[in-house]
């Protein structure tokens, strides 16, 4: 499902600022913009996703002519400002089944007795050691 929000891009010295004002004043920034567009859609992916897995809840996103570039730069104490407002879309599962949740091949060595025993108990391996870390590093 697509997700789209207002961002503020803030020309600076070296780059740019991107600020999502729905988001609690999410941040991100980019060398130029191309490359802060991109971190955008980072940005926003992980902030939507993050919060899907943590069941929190997200604001609807405000519409383009609401948001008020001259406001989110007096709230970031941007005197002499640059930018403009456009809108930043994703798709956050495809971007979560690209970027988040992309599977990494890993080897480890386990004891023949013990690889004999799992495998005549059909255990799956990669599944059962994803459970045993996941345990671990939530605990």
């Amino acid at each position: 499902m697509l997700s789209v929000y207002p961002a503020c891009f803030f020309k600076e010295d070296e780059g740019y600022s991107v600020i999502f004002p729905d988001l609690n004043w999410l941040a991100t920034c980019g060398k130029d913009e191309n490359e802060a567009m991109s971190m955008a859609v980072d940005c926003l992916a992980g902030y939507l996703y993050t919060s899907w897995q943590d069941g929190e809840d997200v604001p609807q996103p405000s519409s383009i002519k609401d948001i008020s570039l001259s406001k989110v730069a007096g709230e970031l104490d941007f005197d002499d400002f640059d930018g403009f407002v456009t809108m930043v879309s994703v798709d956050v599962m495809n971007y979560a089944r690209a970027h988040f949740e992309k599977s990494v091949r890993k080897t480890l060595t386990i004891p023949a007795w013990l690889d004999k025993a799992a495998r005549e108990k059909h255990i799956n391996f990669s599944q059962t050691l994803q459970e045993a870390l996941i345990a671990k590093v939530r605990a």
